[in-house]
């Protein structure tokens, strides 16, 4: 079957076009004629992050302006995605780290309302993507705050489903989940800094459900930010890629590789300039209050 760009199902018109043309007020002038805008483009390989800092930035903010002025200037609802980067680092990552704080998940736990956005120093232009995110999401918000535009933005952690690709050598060293699949051509996977960051991850089914949530429930979600993933499959960035090798050897019939993973540092793996955060955690409370959302699949299922 061919594609040659959209899709109209008779409710839905889908349309593939570059958000950075020109022509795109045209574009969606000529062929929107509906409610609502579900906004999805964006540069998000960490790679590219601090080695290609200015295509990241125009690309998350600039190119993403036309599309929310006009969403705001006709009365279209928006429903945007953004990222759980723009939490950045956590409180708990600036304990001392023998304070028994350290211990307690509320300085880890990211909510949308009232967690802060803590990034490191200019230098570390790993965090041009967050920080253009962020200020993206501040510009929808502040379009509903003054002139009524109706928003809600998605905060995606880490999902994982059929059909996700990742090409080495074409999309770069990717984060999480993606590069954990580069282990499928049976190969050692190499970790940085030890691989212990730790991550959510949530099945693709719960995160699709999640936006048709707000998509059906256009009011209870307007002006709301939404995480979206399940916190009960918290993981470090080594366990997911152990877990992938076994899950690989099982489906193929081969013996796991006895190393499957290689520590390297992240100057060595990213490049200069490279920054992480220590935990991505998300409090679930808003989006179960508003849409009822409570992700089930388990990590191994997943």
């Amino acid at each position: 079957m061919s594609f040659d760009g959209s899709c109209d199902t008779g409710w839905l018109l889908f349309s593939l076009s570059s958000v950075s043309n020109d022509d795109i007020s045209l574009l969606y002038r000529s062929k929107i004629s509906g409610i609502l805008e579900l906004v999805l483009a964006s540069i998000c390989t960490p790679a590219d992050y601090n080695t290609h800092p200015l295509d990241t930035i125009y690309n998350n903010f600039f190119d993403a302006l036309p599309v929310v002025k006009y969403s705001s200037e006709n009365n279209k609802r928006l429903i945007h995605f953004s990222t759980c980067e723009v939490y950045g680092k956590t409180i708990g990552s600036f304990l001392p780290k023998d304070s028994p704080l350290r211990q307690d998940p509320a300085y880890y736990l990211l909510t949308e309302d009232a967690s802060p956005c803590i990034f490191g120093p200019i230098e570390k232009q790993r965090w041009s993507y967050a920080c253009a995110k962020q200020l993206i999401e501040r510009l929808i918000y502040a379009k509903g705050a003054e002139n009524g535009l109706e928003f809600a933005i998605v905060r995606p952690f880490n999902w994982i489903g059929p059909r996700m690709d990742f090409i080495p050598g074409i999309d770069g060293p990717s984060q999480g989940v993606p590069r954990v699949l580069a282990c499928f051509s049976n190969s050692h996977l190499s970790l940085f800094d030890g691989g212990e960051s730790q991550r959510t991850i949530v099945y693709i089914k719960d995160a699709i459900e999640a936006v048709s949530l707000m998509i059906d429930n256009l009011g209870r979600a307007n002006g709301h930010i939404f995480n979206i993933s399940n916190p009960n499959n918290e993981v470090t960035v080594r366990q997911l890629a152990e877990m992938m090798t076994e899950v690989y050897a099982k489906v193929n019939g081969e013996p796991p590789l006895e190393a499957p993973t290689v520590d390297v540092s992240s100057k060595e793996f990213y490049g200069e300039g490279y920054d992480d955060s220590d935990k991505r955690i998300p409090d679930m409370t808003i989006i179960n209050k508003q849409l009822g959302l409570n992700p089930k699949t388990s990590l191994w299922d997943t």
